[in-house]
């Protein structure tokens, strides 16, 4: 003992003279950040309970419902197999589930060269910049059952200002219905879908742009690259994941495009725009299978999960 030492020790002090002793503080032990795994389970435990009972128990029981032969109203029982067996003879669904395939194909890349092109104009911190922005993101904030709406009205013959236009540009006459013809409703209903969709589409990328280091572009012009160039050769690669999600989005909402089809076109004239989802609509609250549209529910759940799947895969792959 100095003199100095009064022969008083600390707590603190106290245990740490105990040989084998480790401090516990709030923090963990050793004042580190490790938890039981206990702690962990209790802080995932609400979200676990959500996903059970607001996502698997409702799948479980559509599995049960595509089993039976469900109606809307009535007595029910259980019929096996024979709703999945239905929908596979059904030339509808078929038609139904190719139509998909076509709005699909058709929309999802121009959607991403528009979102890519919208993301190159603001993506510069230019006077205007946020203003254009703003501009570009605006049709997916006002929503696409709202321009479903106003295109419903837009589209008149006559009146409407996409015939008007068109007539002042001496494309057509103004007379064009374009909502009753089948190849005429596709068109439009791509147009809207990709100039509403493609600013969500300019966000995902413009986030990807703004994590680029500016010093790689600095780097690539001193060596001569021209614009072209750093975009081919640095901006596109290092998007390559933000690009891969924007595609999974795209091909996932066009796989469960419902709002724009039932707005403009109630899926006809005859079944010529009825995508799969209007299908199982028309199964379940018009035909009043509600058994037999679960079943082609649970098909396109199926194949929606699949093609995520694969382009995750193919994501992970290329890294």
């Amino acid at each position: 003992m100095t003199q100095f030492d009064t022969g008083v020790r600390t707590p603190a002090a106290a245990v740490a003279i105990v040989p084998g002793k480790r401090r516990r503080g709030l923090l963990g032990d050793e004042g580190t950040l490790v938890h039981p795994a206990s702690h962990g389970l209790l802080l995932v435990l609400p979200a676990v309970l959500f996903v059970a009972v607001f996502v698997l128990a409702p799948l479980v029981f559509a599995v049960y419902i595509s089993v039976t032969n469900w109606p809307l109203i009535g007595p029910y029982k259980s019929i096996g197999l024979d709703n999945y067996v239905s929908i596979g003879k059904d030339p509808a669904f078929w038609h139904a589930v190719l139509y998909t395939l076509l709005y699909t194909a058709i929309v999802t890349l121009p959607i991403l060269v528009l979102g890519y092109v919208m993301a190159v104009v603001v993506r510069a911190n230019r006077r205007g910049s946020t203003l254009i922005r703003t501009i570009f993101f605006l049709p997916y904030v006002i929503g696409l059952t709202t321009l479903s709406f106003l295109l419903v009205l837009e589209a008149q013959p006559d009146s409407g200002a996409v015939n008007v236009l068109l007539k002042a540009l001496h494309i057509t006459d103004g007379t064009t219905a374009w909502l009753v013809n089948g190849r005429l409703a596709t068109g439009l209903i791509c147009v809207l879908i990709i100039w509403a969709v493609s600013g969500s589409t300019m966000v995902l990328l413009i986030s990807g742009m703004q994590a680029i280091s500016r010093e790689i572009y600095e780097s690539a012009e001193l060596d001569g690259a021209s614009w072209w160039g750093r975009e081919f050769h640095i901006t596109i690669p290092m998007l390559r994941k933000a690009i891969a999600m924007s595609l999974v989005l795209s091909v996932i909402g066009s796989f469960l495009a419902f709002s724009q089809f039932f707005i403009l076109t109630q899926g006809g004239p005859g079944r010529e725009t009825t995508p799969i989802v209007m299908y199982i609509y028309q199964r379940a609250f018009v035909q009043l299978q509600v058994g037999a549209a679960t079943a082609a529910s649970i098909i396109l759940i199926i194949v929606v999960a699949a093609i995520s799947a694969l382009q995750f895969r193919l994501l992970r792959a290329e890294d």
